[in-house]
């Protein structure tokens, strides 16, 4: 039986404006083990290091102009534009601020609630790979126009020769393969998010698609993950959310580990982490958890995740950095009170995290003491 569900996006429609209007700012937890690097960011999500310890975050960018020849109306959405407006920024660590290095990316969506460059990983100190979002079928990126080929894609590039757009190859499809194969059997939704490296490809995690898949060989699906029943009255009890895979990391067992957002209506607690062998099916390694969009392990070998609303997106985009307990369903909270926050990478005894994930121009880089 073919289920319909939504194309899932960073928050719900809407939110992230109103959320702001109630605030006024954006800013960090007042803990005093969470301090600012850099601020200034559009929407940032994914961060990554290099070998030597570069740390790269990707912005999603603020979209396209209203009214504009690139904005089509979206059934869920409302009207939807796009624009070249997303990038990857160097962040400086020693004396704050960062440096964007690679501009004029695909950015769609709304200001505040763009889809555009989502993560970015390292095979030395200058190769990368990056995922572009998208969230919607194949016709809804035809209707943003020819610039907009490469959003729902993984693009591959080099840090010594970028020049916008020409300088990156696109290197897997993730909207033509779900068109082609649809792993989970639904409609066809594409949004790569979460990316690592696999031998001389990729894994990566498709929040659209709820499914993970490699980029070998013209594709392959690693692993589908399964509605998720809902155990509260709202929208009904036994709803099946989606399952919304948004990262994926190896392990040092060599297992893939997927963190899960869980669709509509966001309930809390709903999302698990998910210990992946090809091959087999995915196994839970924690439960218990809230709207989860990245993880990362330490040196030592313990996981740590963000959880972009610790108490579920319907209460506001308020979350946290937590330590993960393997086999749990309750787990160590290192950092609470974070606003929008996405994507975590670790070196030494800090993680560095981005909050403001779905704020124009109010984004930021924290530093939390482990």
């Amino acid at each position: 039986m073919t289920r319909h569900h939504r194309s899932v996006r960073i928050m719900a429609a809407g939110a992230a404006s109103l959320l702001l209007a109630l605030t006024g700012s954006v800013t960090a937890a007042a803990d005093s083990h969470v301090s600012v690097v850099a601020s200034g960011l559009n929407s940032p999500r994914q961060l990554a290091f290099t070998p030597a310890g570069d740390l790269y975050v990707t912005e999603a960018g603020t979209a396209g102009s209203p009214g504009g020849d690139t904005c089509q109306l979206h059934p869920e959405f409302g009207e939807v534009c796009f624009g070249l407006t997303g990038s990857v920024s160097r962040v400086n660590l020693s004396a704050g601020g960062f440096t964007r290095v690679l501009e004029g990316l695909p950015s769609a969506g709304s200001a505040g609630d763009a889809i555009g460059p989502g993560d970015i990983a390292f095979t030395g100190n200058h190769q990368f790979a990056l995922t572009i979002g998208l969230g919607g079928a194949t016709e809804y990126r035809d209707g943003y126009g020819p610039d907009a080929a490469l959003l729902g894609t993984v693009v591959t590039g080099d840090l010594r020769h970028l020049d916008g757009l020409e300088s990156l190859t696109m290197a897997f499809d993730a909207l033509a393969y779900e068109a082609d194969v649809n792993p989970d059997g639904t409609d066809v939704d594409s949004n790569p998010v979460g990316i690592a490296r696999s031998g001389n490809g990729w894994v990566v995690a498709d929040a659209g698609a709820n499914a993970v898949v490699s980029t070998r060989k013209g594709g392959s699906t690693v692993a589908v993950l399964d509605p998720v029943p809902t155990t509260q009255p709202f929208p009904f009890p036994g709803f099946p959310a989606d399952a919304v895979p948004t990262d994926v990391v190896q392990g040092p067992d060599g297992a893939w580990y997927v963190s899960q957002l869980v669709g509509f209506p966001f309930e809390q607690g709903s999302s698990t982490i998910w210990r992946v062998v090809p091959g087999h099916a995915p196994t839970a390694f924690a439960t218990g958890l809230t709207n989860v969009t990245s993880l990362a392990f330490d040196s030592d070998g313990t996981l740590y995740a963000v959880e972009l609303a610790s108490n579920g997106l319907f209460q506001g985009p308020i979350g946290s950095l937590v330590q993960v307990h393997p086999g749990s369903a309750t787990h160590h909270t290192v950092a609470g009170g974070l606003f929008a926050p996405y994507g975590v990478a670790i070196r030494g005894d800090h993680a560095y995290v981005t909050t403001g994930s779905v704020v124009p121009g109010g984004g930021q880089v924290v530093r939390i003491a482990l």
